[in-house]
């Protein structure tokens, strides 16, 4: 179980989660350059290593409080939404043929984590 894993970690890095998790990382960091988007840029960082390495881990929730509730609807209304619908798109892409299903259901794990980022973390 391992093995497949790695292998469908490494197919995942060469056909494009290399490149995804490399945008993910240039938008944390643009968030960290704020004060007010530091929570999620840790979030958006989180997610680019969970992005460059899916197979074999889950997302999990948590309930954010104050003030991240807050930034979590302005992150969904600006650019959550956005990133969400092009995970979807991807997912539903590679879901195409019978060998990218797994690929798709990657996807569509992570578009469910970037709608709403904080108040949501990663498990092995």
């Amino acid at each position: 179980m391992k093995v497949l894993r790695f292998l469908g970690n490494v197919v995942w890095v060469v056909f494009g989660g290399l490149f995804m998790a490399i945008a993910t990382f240039l938008q944390a960091c643009l968030w960290c350059i704020t004060i007010i988007g530091i929570p999620l840029g840790v979030k958006l960082f989180q997610l680019a290593g969970f992005v460059l390495w899916p197979f074999g881990k889950k997302v999990t929730e948590t309930s954010p409080s104050g003030i991240k509730k807050v930034l979590n609807v302005i992150w969904a209304i600006i650019f959550g939404w956005i990133n969400a619908l092009l995970y979807l798109f991807i997912g539903v892409i590679y879901c195409i043929t019978i060998i990218g299903i797994p690929f798709g259901k990657q996807y569509f794990k992570i578009a469910h984590f970037v709608l709403l980022p904080l108040g949501k973390s990663f498990e092995k």
